[in-house]
């Protein structure tokens, strides 16, 4: 297995905490920054807004200046969207990677492989033609069109006699959409919702109201997505004062330094051979064999090396070398939480702990328990999978945060 495919790995096993989800009570948080138990919240850690995807003509049809695409409606199949349209039916499913007959969920997006009639008011559009940047929309123009469009409109008057009439205030018609062309991404083999959001930098929640995903957040290989774009809303102005600028010499006076007549606080020290005598700290157990203390609050899931250590922001967790087949032990005492799978359906197996603690672990196989069982410390769950780079990758998370793992295991 290659480096970067190891990687990949690892990054899909953040899609673990959606199956985690399900056995909790309440609404399903999409971005996971909502309370696990209570305790955790990362709504500080939010991506970057995102803007609204724009809405479609009455067929269904988004138009963008190189691209279109369409949005299924209620209980529509592929073929019933490309008849509406005036699409070819084939063409259409080869160029998203799905079937004729396929179901579509209501808000689902089709890419276009060719273009259709541009949305028009006969459409249900406010102007004719795509959506464009703000700043190449002629504003006098639109207005125009808009009050021709408007055609002939019968108006009753009636005249006051010595009575000023204030100018009359201009009608304006209904605003035309406008807004940046999003990029289209087509989903490849082992990509995921999460993987993608992560490389575009924006949140799952908005790449699955853009695209009209399900609860689960299921992709398929050729299934073409919108990236969403980012808002363009202007900065707030600050109401703070401008900061006054005075003459050198007449800022903040300098404080005045410490009397050097204050005695220094008396130092306890120990003697040589007593200082010797305090315990000292375990030293960490990086790279070397994988066996934790009694003491320790979780025990290794296999014994071996560890090949790849966390990194705060950069790995989830850690991957401890281990032959094909050895048992994968469960680390602490808890409960099944999810057992799922990542996008080559190798299977990831989540455990609750008590404190608001789950353990992931993934690269596995021949999983030996079911969601909801109770397990116990070193109970067998699983066997490491048979791969060319035997290993299992563990996580420690406090609710849906990554967090070291070796403090729990020394």
């Amino acid at each position: 297995m290659s480096i970067v495919s190891t990687r990949i790995k690892h990054v899909l096993l953040a899609s673990t905490a959606i199956a985690v989800l399900g056995a909790c009570n309440g609404p399903l948080d999409m971005d996971l920054r909502g309370n696990f138990g209570g305790a955790f919240n990362t709504v500080n850690a939010a991506q970057a807004a995102t803007a609204a995807r724009p809405k479609p003509d009455s067929r269904g049809i988004i138009s963008y200046p190189t691209y279109q695409v369409a949005v299924a409606q209620r209980g529509d199949t592929l073929q019933s969207l490309a008849t509406r349209i005036g699409a070819d039916a084939p063409a259409l499913a080869s160029f998203n990677g799905m079937k004729v007959n396929n179901p579509l969920r209501k808000g689902e997006v089709i890419a276009l492989r060719s273009r259709v009639a541009e949305p028009s008011p006969e459409t249900g559009a406010v102007t004719t033609g795509p959506i464009l940047p703000p700043e190449t929309v002629d504003i006098t123009a639109l207005a125009g069109s808009a009050i021709e469009n408007a055609g002939d409109q019968q108006v009753a008057t009636t005249t006051l006699a010595a009575t000023p009439t204030p100018a009359a205030k201009p009608t304006r018609g209904p605003k035309p959409q406008t807004g940046r062309e999003p990029i289209r991404h087509q989903v490849t083999r082992g990509e995921t919702a999460f993987t993608i959001s992560r490389l575009y930098n924006v949140s799952v929640r908005s790449l699955s109201e853009w695209n009209g995903l399900d609860s689960d957040f299921a992709i398929r290989e050729g299934q073409q997505l919108l990236i969403p774009v980012a808002a363009e809303t202007p900065p707030k102005r600050s109401r703070k004062p401008a900061p006054v600028t005075t003459a050198p010499g007449n800022g903040t006076p300098t404080p005045a330094p410490p009397s050097s007549t204050t005695a220094l606080p008396a130092e306890s020290t120990l003697p040589a051979a007593q200082a010797a005598a305090q315990p000292q700290p375990p030293a960490p157990n990086v790279g070397t064999t994988t066996t934790a203390p009694n003491r320790a609050k979780m025990g290794y899931p296999v014994e071996g090396k560890i090949i790849r250590e966390y990194v705060s922001g950069k790995t989830d967790g850690i991957d401890i070398s281990s032959t094909a087949g050895t048992p994968v032990l469960a680390a602490k005492n808890g409960t099944v939480a999810a057992i799922t799978s990542d996008a080559d359906q190798v299977p990831i197996l989540v455990i609750k702990h008590a404190g608001n603690l789950l353990t992931v672990y993934s690269n596995i196989d021949g999983v030996l328990v079911a969601k909801g069982d109770r397990v116990k410390r070193g109970q067998a769950i699983a066997k490491v999978r048979p791969a060319p780079s035997s290993y299992v990758h563990f996580e420690v998370r406090k609710g849906f945060e990554s967090v070291d793992p070796l403090p729990f295991l020394q």
